[in-house]
């Protein structure tokens, strides 16, 4: 990664991707001051993810960052995200981080509308193998937990389930199934590992289902 000429933000869903994504900025020496997260405009929570601000909040605060957080809608999305580039522009951000892994057409989309407001689009993940991803995430001291599933690919057993060991053991052995989940198979939310200060707490509230994933909600407790 090449040294940065300003702070940095990063796109958070506040799952594993884009935290492993912050530390490998952090570690490389890039100065990652914000979190930029996207909510469902009715939900108030990250899409797919199932997290709210409050605790994208709490989790910022935890790893002593600040937070620009947008509401939208599906259909406004790319109207949003482009305003929140805009905004971090305007706030002297000099670059993007994201935590894509190996598809090309995603990283092309974010890669092209970051570029077009002058901002540096950095993809410190990419490339790597997804199940050495996920192994090295589990052995570095990430706690996160599975929020989110894909209803044909993953069981009604997944959804809750923390990531460790035995997660990375058992999810390499389903076909068809990335094992850090890049087609989409599963999200998570990350409560404590290296550089938070201290755990985020939570409780977990209700599942719902739409357009073929199940979500489980998450709240502050």
């Amino acid at each position: 990664m090449a040294p940065s000429t300003g702070p940095l933000a990063v796109m958070w869903s506040g799952g594993k991707d884009g935290f492993l994504a912050l530390r490998r900025a952090q570690e490389g020496g890039l100065p990652v001051t914000t979190l930029v997260t996207l909510l469902d405009e009715t939900t108030g929570r990250v899409r797919f993810h199932g997290t709210p601000l409050p605790l994208i909040q709490a989790q910022a605060a935890a790893l002593g960052l600040g937070v620009l957080a947008l509401p939208t809608t599906w259909e406004r999305y790319e109207h949003s995200f482009t305003q929140s580039l805009r905004d971090l522009a305007a706030a002297g951000c000099a670059g993007v981080v994201f935590g894509n892994l190996h598809l090309t057409d995603v990283r092309g989309w974010f890669e092209e509308r970051v570029r077009a407001v002058g901002l540096a689009h950095i993809e410190p993940l990419w490339g790597e193998p997804p199940a050495e991803l996920l192994a090295a995430c589990v052995g570095s001291g990430v706690r996160a937990m599975v929020t989110c599933r894909d209803v044909q690919r993953l069981d009604a057993s997944w959804l809750g389930r923390e990531l460790d060991a035995a997660f990375v053991r058992d999810i390499a052995q389903l076909p068809g199934v990335d094992p850090a989940g890049e087609h989409g198979e599963y999200h998570t939310f990350v409560f404590d590992g290296p550089g938070f200060d201290r755990p985020v707490a939570w409780r977990a509230g209700s599942r719902r289902t739409d357009q073929g994933f199940e979500t489980l909600d998450l709240d502050p407790p």
